[in-house]
């Protein structure tokens, strides 16, 4: 009776063809991994910013609205974002800030309003 040919998978010999095929695959996903990753990391990083952009512009609306001074409203929106520009607008019996910070090519907008005269 003749035996059966065996092939290399059932062998126990290891494939000559593909050895560097896992170094290949690695070298080809590992820059979209880290790519993927800055991407992440950025965008965690400018999501931080805006809300602490939003939550210093609701802190300067509260303050313009009691009537502290503009340049008071404007140091703390600098205070708490870099390079972020604050307007104020009255608008009736509301007081609006708007506060603006740029994040790598994009630029975050923020705006709060508080009623005026409030304590």
């Amino acid at each position: 009776m003749p035996r059966a040919r065996r092939s290399h998978a059932t062998s126990g010999r290891p494939w000559r063809g593909d050895g560097g095929s896992v170094v290949a695959e690695f070298a080809v996903a590992l820059p979209a991994i880290v790519i993927v990753l800055a991407l992440g990391i950025g965008a965690l990083g400018a999501t931080a910013r805006g809300v602490r952009l939003q939550d210093a512009v609701s802190d300067a609306a509260r303050l313009a609205a009691r009537g502290e001074s503009a340049d008071r409203v404007h140091a703390v929106v600098a205070a708490a974002v870099d390079d972020a520009t604050a307007t104020i607008e009255h608008r009736d019996d509301i007081v609006c800030i708007t506060a603006r910070a740029p994040v790598a090519v994009l630029t975050l907008t923020a705006t709060g309003c508080a009623l005026a005269g409030g304590g």
